[in-house]
């Protein structure tokens, strides 16, 4: 093998292990967590601690949520999808599968206003999202995932 094709070889392996791990949508709740874990890690800095801090209010909104990891992201399920946590260079995203139809009466969605079916929360470097509305949108996702309304 020419020792150019070595080099790039090499190049993909270390590429592809500095990579998030990519979980098949089949992964148990304790590799979804670890996933989840190091994706914080990575991400270091203000992103991390702001999605560590959401994936704290989600969890204690309702114990009874899911972790799991899909489409290289965490994800937050009970009875459905409640929110996806991505981080882009400027902000965090919290996507809420069935944001339309979840009551928001402090206004927290801000992002994807335009859709029928998504809404979103989009959280920038030095901004704090108010924990106790932030917690009763969970919950009201949570709920909308539960209702027979979910089901039309």
């Amino acid at each position: 093998m020419a020792p150019a094709a070595k080099t790039t070889k090499a190049k993909a392996k270390t590429a592809k292990q500095a990579a998030p791990k990519k979980a098949s949508t089949g992964a148990t709740e304790q590799s979804a967590a670890k996933l989840i874990d190091e994706r914080i890690r990575e991400l270091d800095g203000w992103r991390g601690k702001t999605l560590a801090r959401m994936r704290e209010l989600i969890l204690e909104a309702d114990p009874e949520i899911i972790e799991e990891w899909k489409w290289s992201n965490p994800v937050w399920s009970r009875n459905g999808i409640i929110c996806t946590g991505e981080s882009y260079k400027s902000h965090v995203k919290l996507t809420f599968a069935r944001g339309a139809s979840v009551p928001d009466p402090s206004h927290l969605f801000n992002s994807s206003l335009e859709g029928n079916l998504r809404r979103a929360i989009d959280i920038k470097e030095g901004e704090q999202v108010d924990a106790r509305a932030f917690k009763a949108l969970i919950k009201a996702a949570v709920a909308r995932n539960s209702s027979p309304a979910k089901q039309r």
